[in-house]
């Protein structure tokens, strides 16, 4: 069976692809993993062009979906102050609390379409409002997606995005 292609990069005109078990590529990986824990440990980093860019300047290229993956893998989290890794992060409110501190803090704006609820942050408060809300462990949400100023959340049915939405609203104040 041939391997997994899993990484294409352009040499001049012709396409090269790496498998997953090519010894550069993981080298590669590894370096570059420990270049952005490197860069969140020393530097406060808010959002994913401002890491790429700050990679790109010590010579490490990254795609945005790559850089994802790695802070995906890397278990690093965004929170107030910008990306951590979790043994760095702050541990200890209970998860209503801290829910109801980046509501107050991130939330601008509540939209409902169906099941589905539209949150809209400022730049860069998307990723902790969606942990904060991800952590509550509400019944009656089947997910949550974060981009960078807008999270979707999942609801099971419109019944329940009716109650979450209310709930949101409620720690809003």
């Amino acid at each position: 069976m041939p391997p997994l292609l899993t990484d294409r990069r352009r040499e001049g005109n012709i396409g090269v692809f790496r498998s997953r078990s090519d010894p550069k590529m993981a080298t590669g990986k590894r370096f570059r993993q420990g270049r952005i824990l490197d860069l969140i440990a020393s530097e406060k980093i808010t959002n994913q062009e401002d890491l790429r860019r700050r990679l790109a300047q010590t010579r490490v290229q990254v795609t945005q979906a790559t850089l994802s993956r790695d802070l995906h893998e890397l278990n690093v989290v965004k929170g107030p102050e910008g990306y951590v890794h979790p043994s760095q992060a702050p541990t200890g409110p209970a998860p209503q609390s801290s829910l109801a501190h980046a509501v107050r803090e991130f939330l601008l704006d509540i939209r409902p379409v169906q099941n589905l609820l539209v949150l809209r942050t400022p730049p860069g408060g998307a990723q902790p409002l969606a942990l904060a809300v991800d952590a509550a462990h509400w019944k009656g949400i089947a997910g949550s997606i974060a981009g960078d100023d807008t999270i979707l959340i999942i609801c099971t049915s419109s019944r329940n995005r009716a109650m979450i939405q209310q709930r949101l609203k409620a720690l809003a104040r």
